[in-house]
């Protein structure tokens, strides 16, 4: 890569410094380093150098900038750079997220607490509730995890499961995964006012319905908002902070359950009489976003080791966040099924310890939607801030605030949660499901053609079994996305097709805005070069 910074470059003899103040002394300065470095170092390549010069010719002609990119395993600040090195660009390293942070946001991307699981014990009952948040996992969140794991430490940066599809599958693809991600991740970030204000109603009726509930909704997004601008990091430890202060009262209410614990409470099952497509697609919704983060990943610090563990981790603590409130509140309440719907749980706190309990389990409702509000929209916004520095969105969505934040990335999110704010629960679970199968999908898909395309890649994580075992992996949640897309109603079903059709069109007027230079776009010079012919074919 050709930085379009200036650079001090140190003599070793004298200890003199040279200021290099443009890109054509860069690059003379870059090659004298070739020369001097011999023929088994890392070496710029003369495309590399060719494409700045370009980028200057273009500046001085008018032309659309097009940016110098790194082919993969490029030159850049003297290091060698491989495709597991990517640095995002105009990132701050103390601004980076550490472990436990990645971890409480990889948790509010999936989960933020057994908060709107109620509805599995409706459609199926107590046996098969807890069956399902035991065995969906193995099919659908281990194999999901692992993939993001493998492809995240790949690519590191903030375009994520874009940069997967377009690697694999070219870029018009890469921009149809990027459409309906974003658009299911807003979809799923509207359902968060709703929940917090279902959980509400109970001791406030007014927010039932009306303008009451239109204010609360509006002001809610506009304040999580706000915290979104104000960086990444209190984002992060925010999450933590909100996570211990969300999974707390369930702790202390099972302690307090267990001499009203009856086990046979848990076996009870009625095969015949389940609704299939409110279970199936409530273990969906709770369970699925693993790969959300991979959008965040250009903001980790030290992505190849830190990621792997944090998906380990968050792996551990959703399965367990479902499951031992669901195993409390079916084992110590009589079943009533009809009942269990949203905020059923701040009920149950209240038979089993009083008043008291019920307004900690709702506030801690509120914070658990706040986390996972925030959490989502990072994922949102940033996705879009990586998708720009990839030229497949104008440039003005790379522009970052003075906290490192995407602030147009952010903006567009907030209007779509508020836009979309008035569906109702299960409408909102329904049609952001069947737009992320679409997408999951699609990742499958880049997932085993990137190893049959680029087999000698480097992979700071790779899951074992080579090309087959990539395939094999697949399988079960291919087969449960299927189920999930068969049970979707003809309503859900029309609205989706109709969006994914929206982004098959926009693709392609974008790039029409593009050649016409209405808008500026360019590609990141921080960034690899994707589709260059060897550039991914590391070792």
């Amino acid at each position: 890569m050709v930085s379009t910074k200036s650079e001090t470059v140190q003599n070793s003899e004298t200890k003199s410094t040279i200021e290099v103040p443009n890109t054509q002394q860069q690059v003379a300065v870059l090659v004298a380093e070739k020369k001097a470095s011999g023929p088994s170092s890392p070496t710029v390549t003369d495309k590399s150098v060719q494409n700045s010069l370009n980028g200057d010719d273009q500046k001085a002609r008018g032309l659309p900038q097009r940016e110098a990119t790194i082919p993969m395993g490029g030159y850049t600040d003297a290091e060698y750079i491989g495709i597991n090195e990517v640095v995002s660009p105009r990132a701050n390293n103390d601004r980076k997220l550490s472990l436990l942070p990645l971890v409480f946001l990889i948790f509010y991307e999936v989960s933020g607490g057994p908060f709107g699981v109620e509805d599995t014990v409706q459609a199926a009952g107590p046996l098969l509730a807890l069956v399902g948040f035991l065995v969906f996992p193995i099919i659908w969140s281990v194999p999901e995890a692992l993939i993001t794991a493998e492809l995240g430490t790949m690519f590191p940066e903030n375009s994520g499961y874009v940069v997967w599809v377009s690697s694999a599958l070219g870029p018009y693809w890469g921009f149809q995964q990027g459409w309906v991600k974003w658009l299911s991740g807003v979809i799923d970030n509207a359902l968060y006012p709703v929940l917090f204000l279902d959980y509400l109603k109970s001791g406030i009726p007014a927010l039932g319905g009306g303008l009451p509930r239109v204010i609360a909704v509006v002001g809610i997004t506009l304040v999580l908002t706000y915290m979104n601008y104000r960086g990444l990091t209190i984002v992060g430890w925010v999450a933590v902070l909100l996570g211990i202060l969300s999974i707390l009262p369930f702790v202390v209410m099972g302690l307090i359950s267990i001499p009203k614990i009856r086990p046979t409470r848990w076996l009870v099952a009625d095969v015949h009489n389940v609704d299939w497509n409110l279970y199936l697609n409530t273990l969906f919704w709770n369970l699925n976003y693993w790969d959300s983060i991979s959008t965040l990943v250009g903001e980790v610090r030290n992505p190849r080791k830190t990621l792997p563990k944090a998906l380990f981790y968050a792996v551990i603590l959703v399965i367990l966040s479902y499951f031992f409130p669901l195993l409390v509140g079916t084992g110590a309440v009589p079943l009533e099924r009809d009942l269990w719907t949203d905020g059923y749980f701040a009920d149950i706190a209240k038979i089993l310890g009083g008043v008291w309990l019920r307004w900690w389990i709702q506030g801690a409702s509120a914070l658990s939607n706040m986390g996972t509000f925030v959490a989502e929209m990072s994922s949102d916004s940033f996705q879009l801030l990586g998708m720009a520095e990839r030229g497949m969105l104008p440039e003005f969505f790379a522009k970052r605030s003075r906290h490192g934040t995407p602030i147009v990335g952010i903006l567009f999110s907030a209007c779509g949660v508020v836009l979309l704010s008035w569906m109702s629960f299960q409408e909102i679970v329904a049609a952001e499901n069947f737009l992320y199968c679409f997408g999951m999908i699609l990742e499958f898909i880049a997932f085993v053609r990137l190893r049959i395309k680029f087999p000698n890649a480097s992979r700071p994580f790779k899951i074992p079994g080579g090309t087959v075992g990539a395939i094999l992996l697949c399988i079960p949640p291919t087969i449960l996305i299927s189920v999930v897309l068969a049970f979707s109603t003809v309503k859900v079903m029309i609205i989706s097709l109709a969006a994914v059709a929206i982004g098959l069109v926009m693709q392609p007027c974008l790039k029409r805005i593009e050649n016409k230079r209405w808008l500026k776009f360019s590609i990141s010079s921080d960034l690899p070069d994707i589709h260059h012919d060897n550039g991914a074919l590391l070792h």
